[in-house]
């Protein structure tokens, strides 16, 4: 299968640069698996779409500002390759306490024994390791509680495509869910950024049951598919979170077979890694690649694995979602609009169909939806 087959033209100007003035006037495209239907309608009226007994499942993941702005120290062993300077420090991955895995710009230059201050001396950073792909591992050296200290100085991480100077005091907020609670991602679950509170209380009264987890949205997120075939492509580990309460729950709508409505690409991934059947475990999903071996079949409307069972607790995922893929759990999807070629494409087709994805793709682009982090939104049943 080609990274080429997931390709479609997209203006630049239906990017969405700025978030919509109220979350839920958003647009919502509407696809129906099953007829093949495509309607356009509005993010607000979801409640309506909607049925008795259905379950949303929203990542309740929490942003934190990752992009840390300081500058070079001129002094010690590296002065003569640092000077002085304005230094960006992207924070990917905590290996250890005060020790992450980072992105660095401008990284030339930027050798190992390098320093960085911020906030006037409060935080600082030395660059202790080069790694692959680019990244440093910096160790750090807080005044004061290293998490407060970044909520403080950080900036919101922005994706590479909102083309603005620089983020603003509306982003710390609105490129958050208003249900966050739990520390830890660097970018949103963006299909959540249309709900409001009201929308969700709306559709809690329709007798939709809503069940939160957590997926720490990394930095795979913004890497492109470098690989021709699909098949080589591998997705960047990520950290998820069932409780124990979720999973029971999840597990009784498995068993009265109601249908499970994953709110954004993230919260499928974290349902699919988390489910099992009954009977051996298929060594392709164990890699995090490939086809899930674990579920016989589809899932469709009203249709749930046989003996599927959601795991609780806390585990890594790197499973990579793409057409051919068995879906244990997930019966309905809702995503924002993804980059051409992306992981994130492929999951949305191996759910909906590559032909019939696509094909709501163009009719998004014709009917001028927004696209990406801050754009519409669209519902696959």
């Amino acid at each position: 299968m080609l990274v080429s087959d997931f390709d479609y033209d997209l203006p630049e100007r239906l990017i969405a640069q700025e978030p919509a003035t109220d979350r839920d006037s958003s647009r919502l495209l509407v696809v129906d698996r099953a007829s093949g239907s495509i309607t356009d309608s509005t993010f607000s009226i979801l409640p309506s779409l909607l049925r008795h007994g259905d379950v949303l499942v929203l990542n309740n993941t929490r942003v934190f500002p990752a992009r840390l702005i300081g500058n070079k120290v001129p002094d010690g062993p590296s002065a003569k390759q640092t000077g002085g300077g304005r230094i960006e420090i992207f924070l990917v991955c905590e290996r250890e306490p005060l020790v992450w895995e980072a992105l660095v710009r401008p990284g030339r230059g930027l050798m190992k024994g390098a320093r960085v201050e911020f906030a006037a001396g409060e935080l600082k950073a030395e660059v202790v390791e080069w790694l692959e792909g680019g990244r440093r591992l910096i160790r750090f050296e807080a005044a004061d509680d290293f998490d407060q200290l970044v909520d403080q100085i950080g900036r919101t991480p922005l994706p590479p495509y909102i083309k603005r100077d620089q983020d603003t005091r509306n982003d710390a907020e609105r490129y958050q869910t208003v249900y966050a609670s739990e520390r830890g991602a660097i970018a949103a679950p963006t299909a959540g950024l249309h709900f409001t509170g009201p929308l969700l209380d709306s559709i809690k009264r329709v007798g939709v049951e809503v069940i939160q987890i957590t997926l720490h949205v990394g930095y795979g997120t913004f890497q492109p598919v470098r690989a021709a075939r699909v098949e080589d492509h591998r997705v960047e580990p990520e950290r998820y979170t069932i409780t124990e309460t979720a999973s029971a729950r999840l597990d009784a709508a498995l068993n009265e077979r109601r249908r499970i409505i994953a709110v954004g690409t993230t919260t499928t991934r974290a349902l699919e890694s988390s489910c099992r059947v009954d009977g051996p475990v298929g060594t392709a999903l164990l890699s995090g690649h490939g086809l899930n071996l674990r579920c016989p079949a589809g899932i469709g409307e009203d249709e749930t694995s046989s003996g599927a069972k959601i795991r609780q607790g806390s585990a890594t995922t790197a499973l990579f979602i793409y057409p051919g893929f068995k879906f244990c759990i997930v019966g309905g999807l809702i995503t924002n609009f993804h980059l051409p070629q992306s992981s994130l494409l492929m999951l949305v087709s191996a759910f909906g169909g590559r032909d019939l994805i696509l094909e709501a793709y163009r009719h998004a682009v014709e009917s001028e939806y927004r696209f990406y982090s801050y754009g519409d939104a669209m519902l696959v049943l």
